[in-house]
């Protein structure tokens, strides 16, 4: 069996060609036009508060973390979260998750939101959003839509446009 060597750290401008790869690999050529990417696209995410995984020196997973306006909600976007098809079921997303959410909490922020799948995020301390409450630029399954709420009246005050933050 072969023993693996992960290691956690923060991403860099070194770990972009690995995570374009990563990315395409798990999400295929159409992730570009989904409503998260629209919001990456206005601005970059925020390099302290993303996160790669290496496995003997080679980066095999990342999450990345991009400032957004949810509404009235100071929060960052969760995504893209990627992990190697060989490193599949080895619970890197879920400590990459655990890692992005943590930093962001310490770094002020009053919730990390994402579009993804609710059994997998929910048991991560996901919660879903109210239905429809978020304007994406972009058609978006609004079950799909789920925060971890930091501030404490986080849930009332998403509603509105969500979009990237300077």
């Amino acid at each position: 069996m072969h023993k693996h060597d992960l290691v956690y750290l923060t991403e860099d401008a070194s770990h972009d060609a690995a995570i374009e790869h990563i990315n395409e690999e798990a999400f295929g050529p159409g992730r570009h036009t989904r409503a998260a990417a629209r919001i990456r696209e206005q601005g970059p995410h925020d390099l302290s508060l993303s996160f790669i995984c290496t496995d003997d020196g080679e980066t095999i997973a990342s999450v990345r973390m991009t400032p957004v306006m949810a509404g009235d909600v100071k929060g960052h976007l969760l995504g893209p979260l990627a992990v190697r098809p060989s490193h599949k079921n080895m619970g890197i997303g879920r400590e990459l998750v655990r890692i992005a959410v943590e930093a962001a909490r310490r770094n002020g922020s009053e919730a990390v939101i994402l579009v993804g799948d609710p059994p997998y995020y929910c048991p991560l301390g996901f919660e879903k959003v109210a239905y429809n409450a978020l304007a994406f630029p972009g058609p978006v399954d609004p079950a799909r839509v789920l925060v971890v709420p930091i501030a404490e009246d986080a849930h009332q005050r998403l509603k509105g446009i969500i979009g990237w933050r300077a």
